[in-house]
């Protein structure tokens, strides 16, 4: 039996004025699948505990988040296209815009993502290919919008060091810090790269170009969740199934291949309202031809959380439920369909929390329950009960046959 795996990003909320986007929200085809499957209300890392996309995604995969979390930067690395090898450190990072005199780090942030750039790659090569330091490597890649990533490989190493990212604008560049004795050789040297890589940003003929045309340079590198990369077993070595990961922002991507899936691009898929949902679902099902487990992720009503728009986040659901028709329609004798969310969104918080997100398993031999509706309210209804994102997967193995006796 295969897997189909939904992530609705942020689709969970609390209640206003007793109903919440989704519960609100006309859904026939996610309704189906409740009254079809086994349903309980999930804390993807445990009770209590505000999950982000990354932490909550490697619980829900069967990961220990405690174990195999250093930070975001790793995983960011990893979406970019970067290879990641136990031992470097890796950032987070934005093309911003500075301005004043002196050093960078007497420059103050004007615009954290530089005007929103998103044709950045020739200052992504000039900085890889003219900045050099002494007694470390340094990859800089791109990534979607403003943003990249950054690894450094050398000796003696530490992410026990702060951000220079200052995280609003009107304030310096933040001196990167030591946290402690052993990570000043790596302070040192990631506020020389920043030094050095503004110095080649300020001057490039690309951001020349920018500033005659009235647009903001994209001359300084903020640099913030750094994360040293860790061993991470791959899925396939842990589980023995072949993986798929469909989605179009670079965080779930580099969680992919983090755990050497095969991510599967197309520029249709995007993390926003604009993306292809009617393809990505087409993909996933195909994939399922070629893979044992395919992980399809959704990320825009997490962003209408963010935004706090309580209608954009219904319509969306929507929009979402109609274009996953074609899963109601699958064999669940040979394909096992998880729907859940990562974590809630609430509109009236405009961040991530705590709650419980619904959760619904859908294949032959489940016992189905009484919920009528996908929904919130609903969902705590069911079989499943009350659940952690690491039971997950354990669940899911046993009811396709995977899992491994216990005992003797």
């Amino acid at each position: 039996m295969k897997v189909l795996m939904l992530i609705v990003d942020g689709m969970a909320d609390r209640s206003v004025g007793g109903r919440t986007p989704l519960d609100s929200a006309r859904t026939p085809n996610l309704d189906f699948l409740a009254r079809k499957g086994i349903n309980g209300i999930m804390d993807t890392i445990a009770p209590g505990i505000r999950p982000g996309s990354d932490t909550a995604h490697l619980s829900i995969l069967g990961y220990d988040p405690f174990r195999y979390y250093t930070g975001r930067g790793p995983i960011e690395a990893c979406g970019a296209g970067i290879e990641v090898r136990p031992g470097d450190i890796a950032f987070r990072v934005n093309f911003g815009t500075v301005e004043g005199t002196g050093s960078v780090f007497d420059k103050v942030v004007v615009d954290r993502r530089a005007g929103r750039i998103q044709d950045k790659q020739v200052l992504v090569d000039a900085v890889n290919r003219e900045v050099k330091i002494e007694g470390v490597e340094f990859v800089l890649g791109n990534a979607s919008g403003h943003r990249a990533a950054l690894v450094f490989r050398g000796e003696n190493l530490s992410d026990r060091i702060t951000d220079s990212d200052p995280k609003k604008v009107g304030e310096r560049v933040k001196r990167v810090e030591a946290l402690d004795s052993e990570a000043e050789f790596t302070a040192r040297v990631v506020n020389e790269f920043i030094e050095k890589s503004h110095e080649v940003l300020d001057s490039h003929p690309f951001n020349e170009e920018r500033a005659k045309k009235g647009l903001l340079k994209a001359n300084v590198l903020l640099l913030r969740g750094v994360g040293k990369a860790v061993h991470v077993p791959s899925f396939e070595e842990r589980y023995g199934m072949r993986m798929a990961v469909i989605a179009g922002t670079t965080l779930i991507k580099g969680i992919g291949r983090l755990l050497k899936a095969d991510v599967i691009e197309n520029e249709r898929f995007t993390g926003s309202k604009d993306t292809d949902l009617e393809l990505k679902v087409k993909t996933a099902i195909s994939s399922l031809e070629t893979h044992d487990f395919v992980l399809l992720h959704i990320k825009a009503p997490d962003e209408f959380g963010h935004d706090g728009d309580f209608e954009g986040k219904r319509e969306f659901i929507e929009k979402i439920d109609s274009a996953i028709k074609p899963l109601t329609e699958l064999d669940f004798s040979e394909v096992c369909l998880t729907l859940l969310a990562d974590h809630t969104t609430p509109v009236t918080v405009k961040d991530h929390t705590a709650d419980p997100v619904p959760v619904t398993i859908v294949c032959e031999g489940v016992r189905s329950d009484d919920v009528e509706r996908y929904s919130e309210f609903q969902a705590y209804k069911g079989g499943l009960c009350r659940i952690r994102g690491q039971d997950l997967m354990n669940i899911i193995l046993d009811l396709i046959g995977k899992s491994k006796k216990y005992g003797a």
